[in-house]
């Protein structure tokens, strides 16, 4: 990794789990690692629940819109982290890679996906810790 390590966040539409975490983390980091998002499947739209969601915690992305998954996105990322994208994440060999088993928040209500919020929170700061950055 170079002197500012850059992540990548994917899962498959880009329009929730991924966009949770790479606000939280480029917030939490505070320039001290290049964040970016994509989607397998990009949607045309964030989804409203998540983005009230961040909005309750200070965080508005509202003017974030899902992007496609590219092949220069992942060869560009010294860490990718998959949420559920399955077989459409590629692998590359050198790639530190991490597996967030969590729920899809497509179609649930702001009080499900508080909890989802949450544990990605939880995770970005551990992920910070991993990578001696104090959150």
């Amino acid at each position: 990794m170079g002197a500012i390590p850059d992540v990548l966040f994917v899962c498959t539409h880009n329009a929730g789990r991924s966009q949770m975490a790479a606000a939280l983390l480029d917030r939490e980091a505070a320039g001290q690692v290049r964040v970016t998002s994509a989607g397998s499947q990009p949607a045309s739209e964030l989804n409203p629940a998540v983005v009230a969601a961040m909005a309750e915690i200070g965080l508005d992305i509202s003017r974030q819109f899902p992007k496609p998954l590219t092949t220069d996105k992942v060869q560009a990322a010294d860490i990718v982290i998959t949420m559920g994208c399955g077989d459409a994440c590629p692998v590359y060999p050198g790639k530190r890679y991490l597996d967030w088993d969590l729920p899809d928040p497509a179609g649930l209500d702001l009080a499900a996906i508080r909890p989802i919020r949450d544990d990605i929170r939880q995770r970005v700061r551990d992920l910070l810790g991993d990578l001696g950055i104090p959150a």
